[in-house]
């Protein structure tokens, strides 16, 4: 009889966490069997990685633009005059220091801008 209560118990205690999962959402498809099951909607990662990976990459290619576009000596100077100014001024210096990636890109795409 325990046995059989437990395992009632642990039945009951999954449609309560199926339940509240469900209260954040849910879809409902057709099994392969043709049974209509509702199903809880997956949760998204909190974080949007692919958003963040197009900004860091869109980013990298407006500097390097910049740069092509400039000339390396032009941009170098703006950057140093960039960090004499005040701390948001500072920030933009630090962030739009040439770094290898984008000197690379640059060169990659000098020859067009031309």
């Amino acid at each position: 009889m325990s046995d059989a209560f437990n395992e009632f118990d642990d039945r009951l205690r999954r449609i309560d966490k199926n339940r509240a999962r469900m209260k954040q959402g849910y879809v409902t498809v057709v099994d392969r069997d043709g049974l209509i099951v509702t199903r809880p909607k997956r949760r998204r990662a909190s974080m949007p990685w692919r958003g963040f990976v197009f900004l860091i990459c869109g980013f990298l290619g407006f500097k390097a633009l910049l740069m092509a576009s400039m000339g390396f000596g032009n941009y170098i100077d703006r950057v140093q005059k960039l960090e004499q100014g005040g701390v948001v001024e500072i920030a933009g210096a630090y962030l739009m220091r040439p770094d290898s990636l984008s000197e690379y890109l640059a060169l990659k795409l000098r020859p067009y801008l031309k």
